[in-house]
């Protein structure tokens, strides 16, 4: 049998929850639907919030062919395949086949290129599902050639709406006798996201054998965390699940970063995302106590887009033992911040006159770059001189912690300087 979210999946705009800028009455796609004239467009949103369904929808309602494509699956051959089919399926005056492409964004620019004719001769009528900004990952000639309609998560109305309307009606669970009690931990794990809502609803129904079947916060809660591969890659799972994996590596313990690692990866998170975090962990929790996390936590970004799945797992464990074994230290993440907000507080304070470019003769008669000590011309390449803005030449930013990287640093610092740091 079908999953719930694929048996609910709507078959008209009637049916279709959510999107009202787009699909309410006198909006701009209801009214291109309406009038039974399409051009190409993007379909921009996150993930579960009817991108797909819209696209069958439209295609449905205006009798068109409709073809379908999934930039995870297919290259440039099925593309031109498609393309032809479409060509094909086309007689005189009729209106342009549909040719839907999901996550278009992980399409190569070889691919998308080779969608540009068809789309401006009319062959066929693009629609693209993206859940990353189009302007990033979209080649600007397709782009220009579509319009672009951003879809929102579904809001809680939407998502109650939704959940009655499928214990009412879907065909196996008015079976049951189904009752929501309580709400708040269904919107909340669900996160504007229609697919999840129905998937957590499936959950709790197959998981009780009883006749009568209670929705409540409580059995959803415990529902959700005996199913840990249930992984919510964008709810509120994802952001505790990865917010302890942060914490773990700032506290030292590779254990549990390493456990928490493996709940991302067996969940099916994007690894990408993992390895983004642990770029931003080796800048902001070990930063200065050891220098070599940010190399490593680089190259394994770099690594993992050679790599791929299933080995790409070996180099996120390597950095994340790594860099949960570092010292650590956020002197450089207090220090930009410190700097932010003396910024906030002090306004656009001017540069010292002799630390002024003078490009031209005007600007050095003015006595820009006047009296500036070229550091390398003095001994260990180093002259005191000031370099702060005159109202706060005297302040302290960066404030340095107890390690033997930042010691060493500090060591030679008061030494150039005569005790300033």
């Amino acid at each position: 049998m079908q999953p719930l979210a694929e048996r609910s999946r709507p078959k008209s705009l009637d049916e279709y929850v959510g999107q009202k800028h787009l699909v309410g009455e006198n909006s701009i796609l209801r009214l291109m639907i309406d009038s039974g004239n399409i051009s190409s467009f993007i379909l921009w949103g996150p993930p579960g919030v009817g991108k797909t369904t819209l696209a069958r929808i439209i295609a449905n309602q205006l009798e068109r062919p409709f073809y379908t494509l999934s930039a995870v699956t297919s290259g440039v051959k099925d593309v031109r395949e498609a393309i032809e089919k479409a060509k094909q399926s086309r007689f005189f005056s009729q209106a342009s086949p549909i040719l839907f492409i999901d996550e278009i964004h992980r399409f190569s620019k070889s691919q998308q290129d080779s969608l540009l004719s068809a789309v401006e001769n009319g062959t066929i009528t693009l629609i693209g599902a993206t859940t990353e900004n189009p302007s990033f990952e979209v080649i600007t000639p397709l782009l220009s050639r579509c319009q672009v309609y951003v879809l929102k998560p579904l809001e809680e109305e939407d998502l109650i709406e939704l959940a009655e309307r499928v214990i009412r009606e879907d065909v196996e669970l008015k079976k049951r006798k189904i009752k929501i009690e309580e709400k708040e931990s269904l919107i909340r794990y669900a996160g504007g996201d229609a697919r999840k809502l129905l998937n957590i609803i499936e959950l709790v129904v197959n998981s009780d054998a009883s006749d009568k079947v209670r929705i409540t916060n409580e059995i959803i809660t415990e529902r959700l965390q005996q199913n840990p591969m249930a992984y919510d890659k964008d709810g509120e799972v994802h952001y505790d699940i990865i917010s302890a994996f942060i914490k773990s590596i700032r506290g030292s313990d590779p254990d549990a970063a390493v456990y928490w690692l493996a709940r991302m990866v067996a969940g099916g998170e994007d690894p990408k995302f993992i390895a983004r975090r642990l770029v931003i962990s080796a800048a902001e929790d070990i930063g200065l106590a050891n220098p070599n996390a940010l190399l490593l936590a680089n190259a394994c970004f770099d690594a993992l887009q050679k790599i791929g799945w299933p080995e790409g797992r070996i180099i996120l464990a390597e950095t994340t033992i790594y860099l949960a074994s570092s010292p650590k230290s956020n002197s450089a993440y207090s220090a930009i911040d410190d700097a932010l907000a003396l910024v906030e507080e002090t306004g656009n304070l001017p540069v010292p006159l002799h630390l002024r470019n003078a490009p031209t003769k005007l600007m050095k008669n003015m006595d820009y770059g006047k009296d500036y000590k070229y550091a390398h011309n003095y001994p260990n390449n180093f002259v005191e001189q000031q370099y702060l803005p005159d109202k706060i030449k005297n302040q302290r930013i960066w404030n340095i912690q107890e390690n033997a990287s930042e010691r060493k640093m500090a060591e030679w610092l008061r030494y150039l300087w005569n005790g300033r740091f």
